[in-house]
């Protein structure tokens, strides 16, 4: 079970109806286990994740992929030990070298946290990688693929074509035919092996 001790993240996705000021907060907690590394860290819910709910919301692209997979990168900044602290307007990991399909989709009961055989607004999203991911890991992000296919790619694009890259954050870009990073998270390096197994389980409470 993930500590509840963490702290919350600070990015929220406002609802503003006029009668009050109040927001609603996604919070992101991820537990990452490497042998017997354990690491529990708090993410960032970006600006994408925001447009990729209310594309999910209209029912006005009925063909868009919902959240299916986690990639892990090294391209973090910063130094080894203190990585550069995330951002929302992350539009895609710096430098990825693997995604996965999740291993399992649960709902948990927000005040046990058993599993629950009903929706709750606590969902915990587990990714397994045996030989693969391997690398001096140091950021990780929640993905609505374009594409289903497990190994495709399809990276937003500026105006001329190219990969676009924090700290760009264009509002004109449609993200509709590309991937949407959701969530993302920086973390001191760990060290994967061909031969070790990387278990991480991201729990969203919406």
């Amino acid at each position: 079970m993930i500590s509840e001790n963490i702290k919350r993240p600070q990015s929220s996705v406002a609802f503003g109806f006029g009668f009050n000021e109040t927001t609603y907060r996604v919070k992101g907690e991820v537990l990452i286990k490497l042998d017997d590394q354990e690491i529990k860290v708090n993410n960032v819910y970006t600006l994408d994740g925001s447009l990729l709910a209310s594309i999910l919301f209209s029912g006005l692209y009925p063909t868009r992929s919902p959240i299916t997979m986690l990639a892990v990168g090294t391209g973090a900044t910063g130094t080894s030990l203190v990585p550069s602290v995330a951002d929302q307007r992350q539009r895609r990991l710096n430098t990825e070298i693997a995604r996965k399909e999740f291993a399992s989709v649960l709902f948990r009961n927000p005040t046990t946290f058993a599993v629950s055989a009903i929706p709750t607004n606590v969902v915990d999203f587990t990714t397994v990688y045996n030989e693969g991911a391997v690398g001096a890991l140091n950021e990780m992000g929640l993905v609505s693929p374009y594409d289903a296919s497990p190994l495709s790619n399809y990276p937003l694009l500026d105006g001329n074509g190219d990969p676009v890259s924090f700290p760009d954050y264009d509002t004109t870009l449609d993200v509709t035919n590309y991937d949407i990073l959701i969530n993302y998270l920086t973390f001191p390096v760990i060290n994967k092996p061909s031969n070790s197994v990387l278990a991480i389980t991201w729990r969203l409470t919406f």
